[in-house]
């Protein structure tokens, strides 16, 4: 007796994570063009970079969710949800570096905050995204799954 094949799995997750990874990654190179108008003497882009961090932030916790999602009930790999962690954390620690005017802990992590966001949205977007459901084949009842290609003709 064999067990029945198991159903696709959703697509939306995975979808949701590349909307999220590549909003994050647009908020990310924002934010650096931000700090480099600041130090180029435009203070008062200093007020938008705040603005942005809130912002990414946000985005930040919201891919996190989602990574969770990617994994369950998206049956998709973990490596999302432990490299989300990781930028959460990370902007957490750059939000707070650049409120405590540590300019050398602020530009190092965030050059690595945002070296970090563009590998994960390169690696999001080299994900496959599952088979859709209406084109699985039927089940033919004999329990075994299709072979890629179509059924194997043998000749006598």
């Amino acid at each position: 007796m064999s067990s029945p094949p198991a159903a696709a799995a959703p697509r939306w997750p995975l979808i949701l994570l590349r909307i999220s990874a590549t909003t994050l990654a647009l908020l990310a190179l924002l934010q650096v063009m931000l700090a480099g108008s600041f130090l180029n003497g435009t203070y008062e882009s200093l007020k938008d970079h705040e603005g942005n961090a809130m912002t990414l932030a946000t985005v930040v916790v919201c891919q996190l969710v989602v990574a969770a999602l990617v994994r369950r009930p998206g049956r998709g790999p973990l490596w999302p949800l432990w490299t989300t962690t990781g930028l959460t954390a990370a902007v957490i620690g750059q939000i707070a570096a650049g409120y405590a005017r540590s300019i050398s802990a602020h530009v190092t992590l965030g050059v690595l905050l945002v070296s970090g966001v563009l590998f994960g949205l390169v690696g999001v977007w080299r994900l496959p995204l599952p088979a859709r459901a209406d084109s699985l084949p039927e089940p033919d009842g004999s329990g075994r799954l299709p072979r890629p290609g179509g059924p194997l003709e043998v000749s006598k």
